[in-house]
């Protein structure tokens, strides 16, 4: 084994970046620009120049998250094949160094490339994509389960009520993405409980990716004093909704834009608790939001009056129907985390510790960006927009042409790219059917039987089975 030659990081970039370009089976690994990877290999430091290379680890990593089996034996198995099939020696089917590559790369990697190549993406967003020339950024949090182990348990606990060895442990994740694209810009990890391990503390971990102009478009936990303040503080704009167990709106007061829809000024709060007293006293007295009722005439929704809570006090900029409009959109938000949790089997994560949990969060990020990078080109190359096709659609389209692309003819540069244009094609022809009023009920059709749950320990209940005792 030989270390790297000499010569300037910049040069390595680009040998190993040429080299992964060569290797890989992704159609969207002209993505990973030079500079990017400069930039996220400089988080690695020397590396042994050995078969899982920290590039190749990240390829054999991405063919792991978007495949249906998540196992790393098949995973090293995909990498064999593809060795093979290029007249290589093949590597030892042990999966023991790639678990050990995915372990010396760090975390700061894996986040690196992710967040980059979504901020890359939503900057190249089309103005035809954004909601009146202004770029608006989506938050919302969710949670995931780890293995039970005690070194997951102690990171990240299971819930408070459940007895030790029923439960799982869970993480709370938040992410910013963004509505033109559906990228995620920014995502943060932290406990499920405790103090300062909300979604709202996320948030403002996070907020730094939002620029002054940027319009944050968020649920009814981001719409309290404090949160509205910093926000302002940064020339960020909220479009939220009203948390009505805090505050009630009167359309009595204010000053009125219309019916239903006026501009009011809430008073300070008499303390929070995230400020100590200096930097409390150094806030304003009041802010000044806009406040815009919303009726909801669609059958199935379960709400029948939304009042959206906004910065955006100008209604020749933004009119109450335009507010309505975008906060509806909220729900893309919803449908971005359905897609990397249920469509790309995140929501059960599978690493045993908590440094390769979110390296593994990472590279279903890194992942679904790209995927999005995709679903980006091929909007563009059809005149559409990248929300009105299929995110699945798009993976499952992914899935059926790498084997295509991964064949040693497609090196041939004019054939790779027939193959990505007709990629492409595919990918635009899965459209999200725009069905604005339909409504569906809210319950069950299939029955499904199960075995019950887990009431005491795993290791009791098979002790007790030894012996004979029932476990009904």
């Amino acid at each position: 084994m030989q270390h790297p030659h000499p010569g300037s990081f910049r040069e390595q970039a680009t040998a190993r970046r040429r080299r992964f370009l060569q290797d890989g089976g992704l159609p969207f690994t002209d993505v990973l620009t030079e500079d990017l990877l400069a930039e996220a290999l400089a988080a690695v430091g020397g590396w042994l120049d050995r078969v899982f290379s920290p590039l190749v680890t990240l390829w054999v990593f991405l063919g792991q998250v978007l495949s249906a089996d998540h196992s790393c034996r098949a995973a090293v198995a995909r990498l064999i094949a593809h060795r093979l099939a290029r007249g290589r020696r093949p590597c030892s089917a042990a999966t023991g160094a790639y678990c050990q590559a995915r372990k010396r790369l760090p975390e700061r990697f894996f986040s690196a490339v992710a967040c980059s190549v979504g901020r890359a993406l939503d900057a190249q967003a089309k103005g035809s994509w954004l909601w009146k020339g202004r770029r608006v950024y989506l938050f919302d949090g969710t949670t995931v389960t780890l293995p039970d182990t005690r070194a997951n348990q102690a990171a990240y606990p299971q819930v408070y009520n459940q007895k030790p060895g029923l439960g799982f442990p869970i993480a709370r994740l938040g992410a910013i993405t963004s509505l033109a694209c559906g990228a995620i810009v920014g995502l943060g990890f932290c406990r499920y409980g405790g103090k300062g391990q909300g979604e709202v503390s996320l948030l403002r971990r996070l907020w730094g990716v939002l620029a002054p102009g940027d319009v944050l478009l968020a649920d009814r936990l981001t719409a309290n004093w404090a949160t509205i303040q910093m926000l302002q503080g940064r020339g960020v704009e909220l479009v939220s909704r009203l948390n009505k167990a805090h505050r009630t709106a009167d359309f009595r007061r204010g000053r009125r834009l219309g019916p239903g829809d006026h501009v009011v000024r809430w008073p300070k709060p008499t303390s929070i608790r995230s400020l100590d007293r200096e930097a409390y006293r150094a806030l304003p007295e009041f802010i000044t939001v806009r406040e815009a009722r919303v009726q909801v005439l669609q059958p199935g929704f379960r709400t029948r009056s939304v009042v959206v809570v906004t910065t955006l006090l100008d209604p020749r900029q933004a009119t109450k129907e335009d507010l309505a409009e975008l906060y509806r959109a909220r729900w893309h938000a919803e449908l971005d985390l359905r897609s990397i949790k249920s469509t790309m089997q995140m929501r059960e994560l599978r690493c045993k510790t908590p440094a390769l949990v979110r390296k593994e969060v990472w590279a279903h990020v890194l992942a679904y960006n790209l995927i999005r990078t995709v679903m980006a080109q091929a909007a563009t190359r059809h005149g559409a927009v990248p929300r009105s096709i299929s995110f699945k659609g798009a993976l499952q389209t992914l899935e059926a042409f790498q084997p295509l692309l991964e064949r040693p003819t497609a090196r041939d540069a004019e054939r790779r790219s027939r193959l990505c244009q007709d990629l492409l094609d595919a990918v635009a022809a899965h459209r999200v059917a725009d069905r604005p009023d339909r409504f569906e009920p809210r319950v069950k059709k299939r029955r499904r039987n199960h075995y019950g749950w887990l009431t005491k320990p795993r290791a009791e209940m098979k002790r007790q089975m030894a012996k004979g005792v029932t476990t009904d």
